[in-house]
């Protein structure tokens, strides 16, 4: 049994990224930039107002000035303002020669001969300059960047409409165990319904992999192995749940060393989550998570998620602060690092979920967080600081 922080450093060392490939902005969103992105053009690309208001000469801000001309956001012309003159212009237009300010619409008065009257002799200039913000060919948006919305108008801004990024991991899930029926069917004496199989295909999906369902995989090794092997040719990553403990028919890990693949650990000192099994063989990985669902969902979010993101060619790493415990927090034992199921409360506090274990499904319905008890740890008074995750 290894530790969580070296499990950890496995699954996230010498993990290269996958193959590039070319997309469409419309459809980059949750995928990472493999290349970086570079401005075909200056931001802004002229001289523009930032305000709707009067273009002017700073020199004649004191004099009544006469309107010559109305600019509009789009117009690419306007004559230049001379002197005793303005031109009202709309925000985001273009600045006319001559002009080297721009008076808010609210710092004017227009008198009664339709002259324009400016209140605010030191009023700001108001104008957003040619290439203030980007220059042609500068670097806007980094490799490797995980591609979320404002980036998305970042790389519209600059003509970046067809990225280049790394390719989705192809995933399949599989749920292990003669127990497992589908959720459409009623279980019979004996068994139950595989909540894992959707749990951990829509955690792949919401990091935008290509999930593909296996299905179930019997208690047969025959069955097993053929399963497996197939499933090989297509994924990248299979994750499984169940079948990895010491019962008779876990023959996943034997399986997976007949394949070839090298078992870096079955066992972590992590609760829940402890048998959970990481192999590799070249660039296929196989994740064999424990069958109980808080585990699944604990191990996926803890080690299976910074795995993935890497083969995507993003860095991920959990974000980690420290908040207060809403209540005291025993344990009866403290042998392994554990990650509690957790909910924030109005006052910024965590509250930890009462659950009775890792098969205790219903205890997540309302988990938003993770907090930490560390090793050896068995009691955590209330206010005292924990680390907390949220997921």
């Amino acid at each position: 049994m290894i530790s969580f922080e070296e499990a950890y450093k496995i699954v996230t060392t010498d993990i290269q990224p996958l193959s590039a490939e070319i997309v469409t902005l419309a459809d980059s969103r949750g995928r990472v930039l493999s290349e970086r992105i570079v401005s075909d053009m200056n931001m802004p690309p002229f001289d523009k107002a930032a305000v709707d208001g009067f273009a002017c000469r700073r020199v004649d801000l004191g004099k009544a000035l006469k309107v010559t001309a109305v600019i509009p956001a789009g117009s690419a012309t306007a004559q230049a303002i001379e002197e005793g003159c303005c031109a009202k212009i709309m925000t985001g237009a273009m600045i006319p020669a001559g002009a080297d300010c721009v008076v808010m619409v609210e710092e004017t008065a227009i008198a009664a001969d339709k002259t324009v009257i400016v209140k605010n002799l030191k009023t700001k200039n108001n104008i957003a300059y040619k290439a203030e913000d980007i220059q042609q060919g500068d670097s806007v948006i980094p490799a490797h960047t995980l591609i979320k919305p404002q980036h998305m108008a970042v790389m519209a801004a600059v003509g970046a409409v067809n990225p280049q990024v790394f390719r989705r991991v192809r995933l399949t899930v599989f749920s292990t165990g003669d127990e497992l029926v589908e959720p459409q069917q009623k279980p019979k004496t004996g068994q139950i319904r595989n909540s894992n199989g959707i749990q951990l295909i829509n955690q792949a999906a919401a990091m935008g992999c290509e999930a593909r369902y296996g299905g179930i995989i019997p208690d047969d090794e025959s069955a097993s192995r053929k399963l497996i092997s197939e499933a090989l040719v297509w994924s990248d990553v299979l994750i499984m749940s169940g079948g990895i403990s010491m019962g008779d028919f876990d023959y996943i890990p034997q399986i997976l060393n007949d394949l070839g693949f090298q078992l870096h650990f079955q066992t972590i000192a992590v609760q829940p989550g402890k048998p959970t099994v990481f192999g590799r063989s070249g660039e296929k990985f196989v994740m064999a998570l424990p069958g109980n669902p808080v585990s699944s969902l604990n191990i996926f979010e803890l080690l299976a998620k910074p795995m993935l993101y890497r083969l995507m060619g993003y860095a991920f790493e959990p974000q980690r602060i420290l908040l207060p415990l809403s209540q005291d927090y025993r344990r009866k034992r403290a042998s392994r690092l554990a990650f509690v199921p957790a909910r924030l409360t109005s006052e910024s506090a965590v509250e930890p979920i009462g659950y009775h274990g890792s098969a205790h499904i219903s205890a997540l319905v309302e988990a938003t967080a993770l907090f930490e008890v560390p090793v050896g740890t068995d009691f955590i008074a209330k206010g005292e600081q924990v680390h907390v995750r949220f997921i």
